[in-house]
């Protein structure tokens, strides 16, 4: 991803603050970005904020000398791989659908000879009005790829469809169009995430700090190269990504009945902190305190998921589990590969600050034919290369 390079135009629109969060995510991940900022989005975004995220200078005008000489409207509309319309707003949509060019970002869209992605927002009613439609269908028609828009409240204090989708989707669809080719096509991926939860009574609970950020990154990298993705979430704060069948779960026995159920699958990845055990019984009642000591709560051993899947009737061609130690890191992992039946083990240190619930990771790679140890990275650069490997050991 580091030589790629994205055209990000910025319409006019409440949303066009999303494009500020969307810009970093690019950089972050090495994607270069160049901004067309147009005149409605200024009114929005500043073209200061939006040049100090993305690196690079802030386009605007149509007719600037200084611009045309540092870099013509036609030069620009091809100096990258991919160009990106977030916000897409009914008039830019309007526009592109017509081949006007009255502006920079509507001359830009009909120069370019690259691929086209649109993020849509609009009010709802805007979204659903007979001429938005024909254009969006003309546009479709034209091969311009489309994220969202998604259904929720809006600015205007009306609710429908038409919000911008959110950033990490808007990127996980970029990332999914600069992949050369789409090797997981016609795959299917399942992928576990997230702590489980074991109830003790109605209000109090056995679980972990699984923030299940590495699972969703690696389900969404696996949707990315094209994977048909289910992944089954214990309890998380985070979005589903985009182009993932989320189903979400609780129990460790919930969750086993989730696999299961996804099943025939090509690879399963065990990413999810499962509980290895539960409560005998689950009162029924909140356990209040009266002044003497609890009783000792007993305990029995939960299903054992990675396993399971192991030794399946349909097990998948490639079954990956996660080794989440605090010492003897790789140890661990090699027995556990050996006892699990699982064909690789991802192993990493959570004693180390930053790993459980943040944003990095460093792991090595248990396999048969040794250990592969990898530098520590986000999370999402951790799943993308994990990702690769998967298509690698499929293909």
């Amino acid at each position: 991803m580091d030589q790629k390079r994205i055209l990000l135009i910025v319409g006019g629109g409440i949303a066009a603050y999303k494009s500020l969060e969307l810009t970093r995510l690019l950089r972050k991940a090495g994607i270069g970005v160049r901004p067309i900022l147009t005149a409605a989005g200024a009114e929005f975004v500043t073209p200061l904020s939006l040049s100090a995220l993305a690196e690079d200078k802030v386009y605007s005008e149509l007719f600037s000398l200084t611009d045309e000489a540092e870099m013509g409207h036609i030069e620009l509309s091809r100096s990258a791989d991919l160009v990106v319309v977030a916000p897409a707003t009914a008039d830019l949509m309007a526009k592109a659908a017509n081949g006007h060019a009255n502006d920079l970002a509507s001359t830009t869209l009909l120069a370019t000879d690259k691929p086209v992605l649109m993020a849509p927002a609009m009010n709802v009613r805007m979204w659903e009005h007979a001429a938005t439609r024909r254009n969006l269908a003309t546009l479709k028609a034209d091969g311009v790829h489309f994220v969202g828009p998604d259904e929720g409240a809006m600015a205007c204090g009306e609710y429908g469809e038409g919000r911008m989708a959110e950033p990490a989707a808007i990127f996980q669809a970029i990332q999914g169009l600069l992949t050369s080719g789409r090797p997981l096509a016609g795959k299917r991926a399942l992928v576990t995430a997230g702590p489980t939860v074991e109830a003790i009574d109605p209000v109090r609970m056995l679980t972990n700090r699984s923030s299940g950020k590495q699972g969703y990154a690696i389900a969404s990298a696996l949707a990315a190269l094209g994977a048909d993705v289910t992944l089954v979430s214990g309890p998380t704060a985070l979005p589903a990504p985009a182009g993932v069948k989320r189903v979400d779960v609780e129990s460790a026995r919930d969750m086993l009945a989730a696999c299961e159920a996804a099943l025939p699958a090509d690879v399963a990845v065990c990413v999810a902190a499962v509980a290895d055990w539960r409560p005998a019984e689950a009162g029924g009642q909140k356990i209040k305190k009266d002044g003497a000591a609890p009783a000792p709560i007993a305990l029995v051993e939960n299903p054992d998921i990675l396993a399971t899947l192991s030794k399946h009737a349909r097990r998948p061609r490639l079954v990956i589990g996660f080794a989440a130690e605090t010492h003897e890191v790789e140890a661990h992992a090699q027995a556990k590969l050996a006892k699990k039946g699982c064909d690789w083990i991802v192993a990493n240190d959570v004693s180390v600050a930053g790993t459980m619930g943040g944003d990095d990771n460093a792991i090595a790679l248990v396999t048969a034919g040794g250990i592969e140890r990898w530098e520590r990275m986000a999370k999402g650069a951790v799943a993308r290369r994990l990702a690769e490997r998967i298509a690698g050991e499929l293909k």
